[in-house]
């Protein structure tokens, strides 16, 4: 099922680059050599740990779109704290767990609106990670002592963040069917873990290649090492953007 928001959304700005690198210079290189070819960035935890929130002024005197994948996950007041000063760095899109329940999300929706008002910034993209693609039912059920299938539980917290006011979901694009039946067409689906025939699974426990991905309806696929490790890294992000176009058309 095809997401009619983003039916004029191009296949290579379909592509999430993870820029896990330990510092801003080496992230720079990736964006030179990437940035025709994808269309938006992600900082996570690693570089924005190594060089703080003024890090995403330099990327956008850069012109890069920026996925800040903080993962916020505390409670409501301090969530909302933390993403009232991220919006107000001008971020593409942002996440929280959305394992912190209702009323987190919902501080983090309401601080999203307020800090845009204050600040006129563009409204990001806010989305809520369901479960991570690097757990698999037996940590779930064994180390986590949640109940149930992952699909389950994915599911339930895809339901909880569309309830809460949130624009999308992190999932598994193992999951996608699932939650495009559960969610609707234009709740956006972001997807980890994408991973092409070509290339290997690496910590990731549940993968879909990326023509398949968009076939079951993920809208935007986060691709790191498949891309970052290829002897040849514009070629590698060409053959997945083709993959993209061909599902998409």
């Amino acid at each position: 099922m095809t997401n009619s928001s983003l039916k004029d959304v191009k296949a290579h700005d379909r592509l999430i680059l993870a820029l896990d690198t330990p510092t801003l210079d080496a992230a720079r290189v990736l964006i030179d050599q990437l940035r025709d070819y994808v269309g938006v960035f992600k900082v996570g935890l690693q570089l924005f740990s190594s060089h703080g929130p003024a890090l995403f002024e330099t990327l956008h005197k850069d012109g890069v779109q920026v996925f800040f994948d903080g993962k916020f996950h505390d409670i409501p007041n301090t969530v909302a704290g933390a993403t009232e000063a991220i919006v107000a760095r001008g971020v593409w899109m942002f996440n929280v767990h959305a394992s912190g329940g209702s009323k987190m999300m919902k501080a983090a929706v309401a601080a999203c609106e307020t800090s845009c008002q204050a600040t006129g910034k563009p409204r990001p993209k806010a989305v809520a990670v369901t479960v991570l693609t690097s757990i698999a039912a037996e940590t779930m059920n064994g180390e986590l002592g949640v109940g149930g299938s992952v699909d389950t539980q994915v599911r339930r917290l895809a339901l909880l963040a569309r309830q809460s006011g949130m624009d999308g979901v992190v999932a598994s694009a193992a999951e996608v069917p699932i939650l495009r039946e559960a969610c609707g067409p234009d709740f956006l689906l972001v997807t980890p873990g994408v991973r092409p025939q070509w290339s290997g699974a690496d910590d990731q426990a549940r993968i879909v290649t990326p023509y398949q991905a968009i076939k079951d309806g993920s809208d935007y696929l986060v691709i790191g090492r498949p891309i970052v490790a290829a002897q040849d890294r514009v070629d590698a992000a060409k053959r997945i953007a083709a993959e993209v176009a061909e599902a998409l058309s």
